[in-house]
């Protein structure tokens, strides 16, 4: 059943070749979520023995920043499995030294060299950057400030506020990413590493990879997965 001509038409990317060069990695989640959008999921190392294969270690092929929203389950809509993903979930995947740490240690320590900016449709928390109500509780103004520069952004756009500012949000941060000292952007401007944003869409399952945070790349590899 594993043929060349069933990997072609399931978009299966070679995993050691995806951890080795952040530009197949992109293919790799590319052509899972397509999967994903076509029903045609394999759920890859997701049995006894992945779980087996990795209880002494860990070599993610990509680094996602992801919003926590709980209708954006990023294993499933990348059709990865386990230890395929490395993930920092935030409200708006707003970041801090927590979240910059934890990429760090991905990039420095595993060996991963995609980082995926993963925003979504409808995020509450760039709504709430958008319309800036009074009184939020407790942290949740950190959220909101966080956002509020890509929201002042979009304001000054055509088209869908919301929509708009979510893109911009992505931008801002794959931006915020590429620029942090002393670690990423080195290995950024080197060239090590790949950082791309991205937007879900929740009711088509789609991943949309916006174009101007995007490399030159051309189609998919298609040996294993």
């Amino acid at each position: 059943m594993d043929s060349v001509q069933w990997r072609k038409d399931h978009y299966v990317v070679n995993r050691d070749s995806a951890y080795a060069d952040p530009r197949i990695a992109l293919r790799k989640l590319m052509g899972g979520n397509r999967r994903f959008v076509e029903h045609k999921s394999i759920r890859p190392r997701q049995d006894q023995a992945a779980l087996t294969s990795t209880e002494k270690g860990q070599k993610p092929f990509a680094i996602v920043v992801s919003c926590a929203d709980s209708r954006v389950p990023n294993e499933i809509i990348f059709d990865q499995g386990v230890g395929d993903l490395f993930i920092i979930r935030t409200a708006g995947q707003v970041m801090a030294e927590a979240s910059y740490g934890s990429i760090e240690y991905a990039s420095v320590v595993l060996g991963s060299k995609l980082i995926v900016v993963l925003g979504h449709q409808s995020c509450g928390a760039v709504d709430a950057a958008v319309k800036r109500p009074e009184n939020l509780p407790g942290h949740i103004i950190a959220l909101v400030n966080s956002i509020k520069p890509a929201a002042q952004k979009a304001k000054a756009m055509g088209g869908n506020l919301l929509e708009n500012a979510i893109r911009q949000n992505v931008i801002e941060q794959v931006n915020s990413l590429r620029d942090l000292d002393p670690v990423l952007s080195r290995k950024y401007q080197n060239g090590e590493i790949l950082i791309v944003g991205a937007v879900y869409n929740l009711g088509t399952g789609k991943v949309e990879f916006l174009p101007e945070t995007l490399p030159s790349m051309v189609g998919y590899t298609t040996s294993g997965r």
